[in-house]
């Protein structure tokens, strides 16, 4: 009982074959899949997924840290506070000092925005934390919301621990397979501070091929691996951590 808990769903990337994509994750052994928007233009075709495949794509609603759009952002916000019981979580936000070097003051004070909202509505944040890990957890330290976890987390150890201290969890995700970091990250955190994700359609664990959520396993296999467990101990543990995560 797998479940990958952020993809992209909705990107272009599967809009010729997603009924395909959805039987390949089931067929895996995928349980449930999260999608995650970034943009409010996103949020349309997120819904309209969600709602051919109940029970089984559930979806986080988010602004990308680089979007500065005042107007865009307040109508993400709007739809959040209104859709209460569409979303299971918020995210993917944050901070992003690779792409957007040079507008950090104002990724800060919008991402202070994101958390308050979390708090105020009571979700989960999922947060994205491109080469700013340690910025990210400060400030979730400075103002903790109800339930976090650390997308894709690159940044360094130590921090990771701090979070992980906190309650933080962290989404590993299947390109774990090919970076030295990530192995690192699993091997200090405890597993019953991780979850699993594939990032789709980035972050594959199959160079130059698009990623998919039926390639969840990889991350599996990583993990159980490194932690010296069975699948299926690992998988069970994995998956009690998500569902007492998002329920």
């Amino acid at each position: 009982m797998l479940v990958d808990v952020h993809c992209h769903l909705q990107d272009e990337a599967f809009s010729q074959d997603l009924e395909k994509v959805i039987q390949r994750a089931k067929d895996a052994g995928v349980s449930a899949v999260i999608t995650s928007t970034q943009s409010f233009s996103e949020i349309e075709e997120a819904l309209r997924i969600t709602t051919k495949y109940p029970n089984y794509v559930y979806l986080t609603v988010g602004c990308s840290p680089i979007l500065f759009d005042r107007a865009e952002i307040e109508r993400i916000q709007r739809f959040i506070r209104g859709n209460r019981d569409k979303v299971v979580g918020i995210g993917e936000v944050g901070l992003d000092y690779y792409w957007e070097k040079n507008r950090r003051e104002l990724q800060v004070e919008l991402f202070k925005e994101w958390i308050a909202l979390a708090k105020e509505v009571n979700l989960p944040i999922i947060v994205h934390s491109r080469s700013a890990g340690k910025y990210a957890i400060e400030l979730l330290l400075s103002s903790p919301p109800p339930k976090v976890v650390l997308h894709a987390f690159d940044g360094k150890v130590g921090w990771a621990k701090i979070g992980e201290e906190a309650g933080f969890k962290f989404s590993i995700p299947t390109s774990i397979a090919l970076s030295r970091q990530r192995l690192k990250l699993v091997s200090m955190l405890r597993i019953d501070s991780m979850l699993l994700e594939t990032d789709s359609p980035v972050l594959s664990p199959l160079r130059g091929e698009r990623n998919e959520p039926c390639n969840l396993k990889y991350a599996l296999e990583k993990v159980s691996e490194i932690k010296k467990l069975s699948h299926r101990e690992a998988e069970k543990i994995i998956t009690e951590t998500t569902l007492n995560f998002f329920i």
